[in-house]
């Protein structure tokens, strides 16, 4: 019989596509479904790491992806929400996660994959009810996902006549390590160990494997999809790199010690299928959740192990920025609220810091052009939201308890200042945007621009720091000084301004660069009239009795 390659390659990757698209589409239905709650579940209840295995096995399952899980993981590492030993647990629960779709793959209801894709599309375009449309995202991409497979297994039967295919797969059961490498290396290139067990199970299936070459196949479908994370981490911190690493070792070792016990486990397998009457695909989400439950189980005890080894092997001082509060005792609301002000304040004090720093960042990375200080900012711009986030839950809780009238004063004044502090580190942001906009599209600014800029970073970084001393201290002559100092800031702007449009006039700026230089210097402008607006409360200035209320 001849085959005819175009069909099966075009069934094959058309399919392939479909299965992915099945898959995409149902976590991010389950994702929109949950919304934020997946990365509160992962920040909150990873206190401990077995406490970790459990939310990474509930998290994947629900997103349907173990890399989307571990991409999730080094951005709270990264983002110094999570430690290295709480992020290792997480990932040992990803992987167990991320066999139930093994697991549905297992559950032949091929047949009826394109009424349920029909049910899918139904709800997703007859209902305007967002709960509704998110469901059809999840039914939608479930029937894809089993049409894809149908597809898939269409395309590969004529394979079962090719002598080449039949000596390959006699190869992979005369030489498990060969099944390894073909494992990694398709999932590698298809970027899901999903997709690619999906297509083991096909196969198997088909009779096109025996389970003798399928599971070192399904071992390299485990270190293959651990690319995704490691792609994740290229230039993230220290600790996500780290974090990386230990998902690569953690399904190494795994194979290592399942390639060493092949012969037993292999004849396990069998065995539970002879006890459950196993279907075929069944057979490997079985033998997939087994290597990953037993894989978890065996390392679980040598968590500290595994980050003392990548520690040693990448090296480096992370930058350590502390985001949770470190001053916010719940208890002293109720105890003494004078005294929980005053923790507040020290709370409010620390986050002001962390806004002089994200202003040392970014004017760092328009100076370098180097990753690590956008990164840097990034995580401080993170560190700040999060603390207003804390400090605002805990002043509102606060403001329940009976306070005195200078103490409500106090109170009040402080909310106002989280405000200011947080959009100073929006203002950050925008102009770390602006920097990767003139890197993006190479943007080069004059010599006189860059002096410029220089200076009224400089300046206006001093005037924040003085703003926030002055809180700290409640010096009103430090204060006074700050509201001198936004007057400069004002000209400066204006001054620059004129500067810059004479320079558009005489051809030596280009239209891009007045648009980064102008922005930049707008965004400056603003974090001086937020500093000053600090300052004026601790000089006892309400915002609007001040002409300089800042802007957002």
């Amino acid at each position: 019989m001849e085959i005819n390659w175009q069909e099966v390659l075009f069934m094959f990757i058309g399919g392939l596509g479909i299965f992915l698209f099945g898959i995409k589409s149902m976590g991010d239905g389950l994702q929109k479904s949950a919304g934020d709650r997946l990365r509160t579940i992962l920040d909150r209840l990873t206190t401990n790491p077995l406490m970790g295995v459990l939310a990474g096995i509930f998290v994947t399952g629900a997103i349907q992806s173990s890399s989307g899980t571990t991409v999730i993981v080094i951005g709270l590492v990264s983002a110094g929400f999570m430690t290295l030993r709480q992020a290792i647990g997480v990932i040992m629960g990803a992987n167990i996660g991320t066999t139930v779709t093994a697991f549905i793959i297992g559950i032949d209801i091929g047949e009826y994959s394109l009424p349920i894709v029909a049910v899918g599309a139904f709800l997703l375009f007859f209902f305007k009810n967002n709960k509704l449309n998110h469901l059809g995202q999840v039914v939608f991409g479930f029937g894809a996902l089993f049409y894809g497979l149908e597809l898939m297994g269409d395309g590969m039967k004529p394979l079962r006549e090719l002598q080449t295919f039949i000596d390959l797969t006699q190869s992979m059961s005369d030489n498990a390590f060969l099944g390894v490498v073909v494992g990694t290396i398709f999932t590698i290139i298809v970027q899901s160990s999903s997709a690619t067990i999906g297509i083991l199970q096909g196969l198997y299936s088909e009779g096109l494997v025996d389970l003798q070459a399928a599971l070192p196949v399904l071992f390299g479908d485990n270190i293959g999809t651990t690319i995704t994370a490691v792609l994740a981490s290229i230039g993230a911190s220290v600790a996500a790199r780290r974090a990386a690493l230990v998902h690569v070792m953690f399904n190494v070792i795994g194979t290592i010690i399942f390639m060493i016990l092949l012969t037993p486990f292999t004849a396990f397998v069998a065995w539970l299928d002879q006890i459950l009457n196993l279907n075929p695909a069944m057979q490997i989400a079985f033998a997939h959740g087994t290597f990953n439950v037993t894989n978890t189980l065996i390392q679980f005890p040598f968590i500290a192990l595994l980050a003392l080894i990548v520690t040693k092997l990448v090296p480096g001082e992370d930058v350590e920025i502390e985001f949770k509060p470190k001053y916010l005792d719940p208890h002293l609301i109720e105890q003494s609220p004078s005294i929980a002000l005053g923790a507040a304040k020290e709370e409010v004090i620390r986050m002001g810091h962390f806004s002089v720093q994200a202003i040392q960042e970014s004017y760092n990375y328009l100076q370098t052009k180097s990753r690590k200080n956008a990164e840097t900012a990034y995580q401080l711009e993170d560190a700040i939201n999060n603390l207003d986030n804390k400090i605002t839950e805990y002043l509102v809780k606060m403001s329940r308890s009976s306070l005195s009238a200078q103490e409500s004063e106090s109170h009040s004044f402080l909310i106002d200042i989280i405000r200011d502090i947080e959009r100073i580190g929006d203002h950050c942001e925008n102009i770390l945007e602006l920097v990767e906009y003139q890197v993006a599209n190479k943007v080069i600014l004059t010599e006189e621009a860059m002096a410029d800029l220089v200076e009224m970073f400089e300046f206006t970084m001093e005037t924040v720091l003085q703003a926030i001393h002055s809180l700290e201290k409640n010096d009103k002559t430090i204060a006074h000084t700050v509201a001198e100092r936004e007057e400069v800031i004002d000209s400066m702007e204006r001054k620059f301004r004129k500067k810059h449009i004479l320079r558009l006039n005489e051809g030596v700026c280009t239209a891009q660069s007045g648009i980064v230089f102008v922005d930049i210097v707008s965004n400056l402008e603003r974090i001086g009239d937020h500093s000053v607006n600090i300052a004026g409360t601790v000089l006892g200035i309400h915002k609007h009795e001040h002409h300089t209320a800042a802007r957002d």
